[in-house]
C-alpha cells in the first residue's frame, strides 16, 4: 500500500455458530495486493488491475473497499473470483451512504484463501508521450526515441507495479503520489526520414519578390510507421518531438520541435522543423477568362465558367534534390482540363502536387482548370 493508505479492504466474515444459532462477527485485515498492472493504453482514462488474497470464512463474508482520497470511479469496480470461480459467489454489492466505500457480500463454502481480481478507473495517473529524433548528417535517416512521461495525482502509491501501453513491452515501475517519472520506452535507428518541402497557395506569397524580407518555404521530416522503417507494430501516440541532426563532427545541430499527432500503422508522422530558403516558389496566374456566358431577360450576367491556367516555377538552390508538395485550392465546382504533372485530390477543393527537384534545378507546374457555373 502506499503511505497514504487510502485504499483499503476489511473483511466481516459472518457465520453460524454450531448448535447456537447466533451469528458471529470477525475482522479481518486483508493482506497488501500481490501484484497491480497499470493499462495507459487509453489516454482519458487509465484501468488498474489489482490481486489480492481473501482469508474467507465458511459462510457469508462481508468485503469492505475504501478508496477515500483516491480518484476512482465507484461504478467501474468490479471483482473477479480466481481461485474457486464456480464455488465462491459474489452474493451483493451496497454503498454506504456519504463514504468513499462499498461492501461486497461473498459466499464461501468453506474457510479458504481466495485470490482475487479487482479492476477499476482511476483518474489523475495519466501519461505523456514525447520524442527525440537524431538525423544522420545528409538527412536520410533519424534515431527514434519514445519517452513515457507518468504523472501521478490520483492519491495512490503504486509499487513495483506493470505498466503497459499499447505499444512496446510492459514494464514493472513505482511511482509514488505528486510523483513523476520519465523513462525510455521505444528505440529504433535507421529509421528512413524524408525532407519535404511544402509550399500551398493560401498561406505563401505567390511572388516572393515583391515581399520585403525572405520568404521561407516549410519544411518537414516524415516518417512512415511501417515494417520497411523497422517500425508498424503498432500505433504512435501523438507528443512533443524535438529533432536534431548530426553535424558530422561529434556534436548535434538543434533543428527544431513540433507536436507529433497520432499515427496509426501504416501512416505517416510529419514533423515541422522550421523554413527553408533553399527553394524558391514564384506562382502567376497566366489566364482567367470567362466562358460560357448566360444571361437574364436583361442581358445581366447570371452564371458563367472560366479558363484558369497556373503556372508555378520552383527553383532549387540546394546541391541536394528535393521534393517539393505544391498545394492549391479551387473553390466551387471546377474539373482539370490539362496539367504538366499528376497530382491528388485532398478534398473537393484542394489538390496536390509532389513534384521533385534536382539539386541546383529548376521545375514548372503548368495547370489548366475550368470552373463551372459562378455566379
Amino acid at each position: 500500500m502506499g503511505h497514504k493508505a487510502v485504499l483499503g479492504f476489511v473483511i466481516l466474515s459472518v457465520f453460524l455458530a454450531c448448535k447456537t444459532g447466533h451469528a458471529r462477527i470477525k475482522l479481518v485485515a486483508l493482506p497488501d495486493r500481490d501484484n497491480a498492472v497499470v493499462r495507459l493504453d487509453n489516454p482519458s482514462a487509465t484501468l488498474v488491475e489489482e490481486e489480492r488474497v481473501l482469508l474467507l470464512q465458511k459462510g457469508t463474508n462481508k468485503v469492505d473497499f475504501a478508496w477515500k482520497g483516491v480518484r476512482i470511479d465507484p461504478d467501474s469496480i468490479r471483482i473477479q473470483i480466481l481461485s474457486h470461480p464456480r464455488d465462491v459467489n459474489l452474493l451483493s454489492v451496497s454503498y454506504p451512504p456519504n463514504e468513499d466505500a462499498l461492501v461486497w457480500e461473498i459466499s464461501s463454502p468453506q474457510a479458504w484463501e481466495e485470490k482475487i481480481r479487482i479492476s477499476y478507473i482511476l483518474y489523475n495517473l495519466d501519461r505523456l508521450v514525447t520524442y527525440k529524433l537524431l538525423s544522420d548528417k545528409k538527412e536520410k535517416s533519424v534515431e527514434l526515441q519514445s519517452y513515457l512521461v507518468l504523472r501521478n495525482l490520483s492519491g495512490e502509491d503504486f509499487d513495483n507495479s506493470v505498466f503497459t501501453l499499447d505499444y512496446g513491452a510492459p514494464f514493472m515501475t513505482s511511482i509514488q503520489h505528486e510523483g513523476t517519472k520519465q523513462m525510455l520506452f521505444l528505440k529504433k535507428s535507421g529509421v528512413p526520414v524524408e525532407k519535404s518541402f511544402t509550399f500551398d497557395s493560401a498561406l505563401l506569397p505567390w511572388d516572393p519578390e515583391k515581399v520585403e524580407g525572405n520568404v521561407g518555404i516549410p519544411v518537414k521530416y516524415i516518417i512512415k510507421n511501417d515494417r520497411q522503417s523497422g517500425l508498424g507494430e503498432f500505433a504512435l501516440w501523438g507528443g512533443k518531438a524535438r529533432i536534431f541532426q548530426d553535424d558530422g563532427s561529434g556534436t548535434t545541430i538543434f533543428l527544431g520541435e513540433d507536436n507529433a499527432s497520432f499515427v496509426p500503422a501504416g501512416e505517416k508522422m510529419e514533423l515541422l522543423i522550421g523554413d527553408s530558403r533553399d527553394i524558391v516558389v514564384t506562382q502567376r496566374k497566366m489566364k482567367d477568362a470567362r466562358i460560357n456566358i448566360r444571361r437574364n431577360t436583361t442581358n445581366g450576367i447570371i452564371l458563367y465558367d472560366t479558363e484558369e491556367i497556373m503556372e508555378v516555377k520552383i527553383e532549387n538552390f540546394r546541391e541536394e534534390a528535393a521534393v517539393l508538395t505544391l498545394i492549391q485550392h479551387i473553390p466551387g465546382q471546377w474539373e482539370m482540363s490539362e496539367t504538366t504533372h499528376s497530382y491528388e485530390k485532398e478534398d473537393a477543393n484542394k489538390i496536390k502536387f509532389l513534384v521533385s527537384i534536382p539539386g541546383k534545378g529548376k521545375e514548372t507546374v503548368v495547370f489548366n482548370y475550368n470552373r463551372r457555373n459562378v455566379r
